[in-house]
């Protein structure tokens, strides 16, 4: 019996993704996954998010009531973080468990396993690195003499593109990689992109810092002293600022200071 449970299983994990889950299910839960902080509290964090998200694939594999149902939505309404974006990856891996029938205990060690990684790794390329450089993208816009409605526009665009792409990849490589989530992580080497991304931030922020100089308005107009504090906090960033916790954030926080400080100023 338990050969045979063993060999459906190895079955089902040979299945492509579209044979285990159907697509409208996995569109389902894609669109759920935006509401995974729905519920944010500090005990279960994501739990209860991830649970809502995970109803869809509960409901096909389990049925729509019963005590099986409710077990399987009891383990994921459990303590799990990560960054919300990221935690697609997760999602996407626990489906597919579920779907091959694996156990509770292989489900769980999965996602704590995963948890504080995708949490990393999206902080420092979303909140660190993607957000600050898209903002500092838009700001160096505005000064450089773009329209109000171009730059919101561009600033909405480019970031939900870049957010929305992030999502369904994540859901995407979960569903396919399952238990070897870990393996998928390596090979994407998301923080080869984080890096690749700060270089980038600080040369926008080299674009606006000029913009906020030179522009009509701009601090060339309050005197030289505005100008030596802008070249030099733009300096000090570059030269410095890589050592900075979350040094885009922190690059993009003074930047916004500054310029508010400029309106207000004169």
């Amino acid at each position: 019996m338990v050969r045979s449970r063993n060999c459906a299983r190895n079955h089902r994990d040979a299945l492509p993704v579209s044979r285990l889950i159907p697509r409208r299910i996995i569109v389902s839960t894609f669109l759920r996954s935006f509401l995974i902080q729905g519920s944010w509290n500090y005990h279960t964090m994501l739990g209860s998010g991830f649970a809502f998200s995970m109803l869809p694939t509960l409901r096909r594999v389990f049925g729509s009531n019963g005590a099986e149902l409710d077990e399987a939505v009891a383990r994921h309404l459990e303590h799990f973080n990560a960054h919300p974006y990221m935690a697609n990856l997760a999602l996407g891996a626990a489906m597919r468990l579920e779907a091959e029938g694996s156990d509770a205990d292989t489900v769980r060690r999965l996602k704590a396993a995963v948890r504080s990684p995708l949490g990393g790794l999206g902080d420092a390329l979303v909140w660190a690195a993607w957000l600050p450089g898209v903002a500092v993208g838009a700001l160096a816009l505005y000064w450089l003499g773009a329209p109000a409605g171009v730059v919101v526009t561009a600033f909405l665009v480019t970031y939900n593109v870049g957010h929305l792409g992030l999502r369904a990849w994540c859901l995407s490589a979960g569903l396919r990689a399952g238990r070897e989530l870990g393996g998928v992580l390596v090979k994407a080497d998301l923080s080869r992109w984080t890096a690749r991304l700060r270089p980038v931030v600080v040369g926008l922020l080299g674009v606006m810092v000029g913009g906020v100089v030179g522009a009509d308005g701009g601090l060339a107009e309050s005197g030289l002293p505005w100008v030596f504090l802008a070249g030099a906090g733009f300096v000090a960033g570059l030269v410095g600022g890589h050592k900075a916790w979350r040094p885009a954030a922190a690059l993009t926080v003074a930047a916004i200071a500054a310029v508010a400080s400029l309106g207000v100023l004169r």
